[in-house]
């Protein structure tokens, strides 16, 4: 944890409640998705070795959440979130419980009553969260069972998330400004293409220049880069002809593509803003084949795409503001 970041933990057995502020380095859109979002939750939320795995999530007053915490040995814990008053972007409130795999609660455990209020300061924003227990034997149980170092690692799991997005973030370009790219995918030679490319354009690679499937960080939900991938290109932009962007990546057989004559090039469109991504998604769409829904990725954008009712292929992303 940062030690510059607020962070106080503290029990009060006069109202059976846990009180917990946390400070987070990042701004109140990608904390509060961070909570909200079940693909995010799931890369924070439980306790080292554990991992959270989303069985379904409807976040909306009278929705639920239903998800497992599972353990290096394949153990399960089973948990149930009934989300109760939401404020968009301000706070919300729901009522959690262990449950078993269809969300039948588990009466002999204590049910915990989830306040979580967020605020956007300068540079950071802050999560007041409150836990509140029916009776005080309730609030003694989960104490016993580890709650303050299970969430204190979980907060800890978040704060490292937060950081690896604005990593990501900040070596994508800061502007907002819309631009229209092609994107080309490779079997293997993207490096070769771009080189040959570059020199008929006589230009130079933008951003970090030429990133590699062997720099992304490592990450336990996903498993480890093949050594014949990791040499491969993940991304790179070459600006050409009227400022026109050349994007690549490799897309080989070991990660299971399969390029040919079709899916090898995107009309790929970032828009200024959220809305009128999914505007264009929406309409571009319409009687076509979606390939990706637009969601939040891991590299800081909101993405999706699709073919066309013609066969073309597009790309839409969105980077958010940085952090």
């Amino acid at each position: 944890m940062n030690p510059h970041l607020q962070f106080d933990f503290s029990v009060n057995k006069e109202n059976n409640t846990v009180n917990v502020t946390r400070e987070f380095a990042a701004n109140i859109e990608l904390v509060w998705d961070a909570w909200t979002k079940p693909e995010l939750l799931d890369q924070w939320w439980a306790p080292k070795p554990y991992q959270t795995k989303t069985i379904s999530m409807d976040f909306s007053v009278g929705g639920r959440w239903l998800y497992y915490m599972i353990s290096p040995e394949g153990e399960k814990h089973y948990c149930l979130n009934e989300y109760k008053k939401i404020d968009v972007l301000k706070s919300f409130s729901g009522l959690d419980a262990f449950c078993d795999e269809t969300g039948n609660i588990n009466t002999d455990f204590p049910r915990t009553v989830w306040n979580n209020t967020f605020t956007q300061n300068a540079q950071t924003t802050t999560v007041n969260i409150v836990a509140q227990y029916e009776k005080l034997e309730d609030l003694e149980k989960i104490i016993e069972m580890g709650f303050k170092e299970g969430f204190t690692m979980a907060l800890g799991n978040l704060d490292q998330y937060l950081k690896e997005q604005l990593k990501l973030r900040s070596e994508l370009r800061t502007d907002s400004k819309s631009r229209v790219c092609t994107y080309l995918n490779f079997p293997g030679n993207t490096e070769e293409a771009f080189l040959f490319y570059q020199s008929v354009f006589k230009t130079k690679f933008t951003g970090n220049g030429i990133q590699r499937f062997g720099d992304l960080p490592a990450d336990a939900n996903h498993p480890p880069v093949a050594d014949s991938v990791k040499q491969m290109v993940l991304h790179v932009e070459l600006p050409i002809t009227a400022n026109h962007i050349l994007m690549g990546t490799d897309a080989p057989k070991e990660m299971g593509f399969t390029v040919v004559p079709g899916n090898n090039m995107h009309i790929s469109l970032e828009p200024e803003t959220k809305e009128e991504t999914q505007r264009l998604f929406e309409g571009l769409s319409a009687g076509g084949t979606i390939t990706m829904p637009l969601q939040d990725m891991f590299w800081g954008a909101y993405f999706g795409s699709f073919t066309d009712k013609y066969g073309i292929n597009w790309m839409l992303n969105f980077n958010h503001k940085q952090i």
